[in-house]
């Protein structure tokens, strides 16, 4: 795992150039990236709530077309407050555990995309599941999209066109 690999392609993957030091934490078999590790603090000073970021415009995609469902309400629906929070905890947890030694003005807080209760984001949660798979919001995503074929699988192509899912 090389620190601020791929700074060309992060920076079209993410619409702008990283605001911090990242980690490649998951690539499918031909090398795409998939998620990043956030360091917890930016160039700016400023923290980053977000340890893990999806960056696969094929998950990306298709995740927000599960969101515009309304699956972040139906998610919160499905499963009960303590699992919610619990995942919140240990992704704090961890994202701590890379603060150590860090002398910063402001440190990051929450848990899951920043946030402590409830669930603001599944693509944070997917790409949290898809490192630690201790995260249910993430394995409620992951079946949802493997009821419809599209859950990530490491030896599919990465870096799919966006103008090739409109197609699908």
């Amino acid at each position: 795992m090389q620190k601020n690999t791929d700074i060309p392609l992060m920076t079209a993957l993410l619409g702008r150039k990283p605001q911090g030091d990242y980690w490649v934490e998951v690539r499918r078999t031909d090398e795409s990236p998939v998620v990043i590790r956030n360091a917890p603090i930016q160039y700016s000073g400023r923290p980053m709530p977000t340890l893990y970021w999806l960056v696969d415009p094929y998950l990306v995609k298709v995740i927000g077309r599960l969101e515009s469902t309304g699956a972040v309400k139906q998610v919160q629906l499905d499963l009960s407050d303590d699992e919610i929070a619990n995942a919140h905890t240990l992704y704090e947890d961890l994202r701590n555990e890379h603060l150590a030694g860090l002398d910063a003005q402001y440190l990051p807080s929450g848990g899951v995309g920043g946030t402590r209760r409830g669930v603001k984001c599944l693509h944070a949660h997917y790409a949290n599941y898809l490192i630690a798979a201790q995260d249910p919001v993430g394995s409620w995503v992951h079946d949802k999209l493997v009821s419809t074929g599209e859950a990530y699988d490491p030896d599919k192509p990465g870096l799919i066109q966006l103008e090739d899912l409109d197609e699908s």
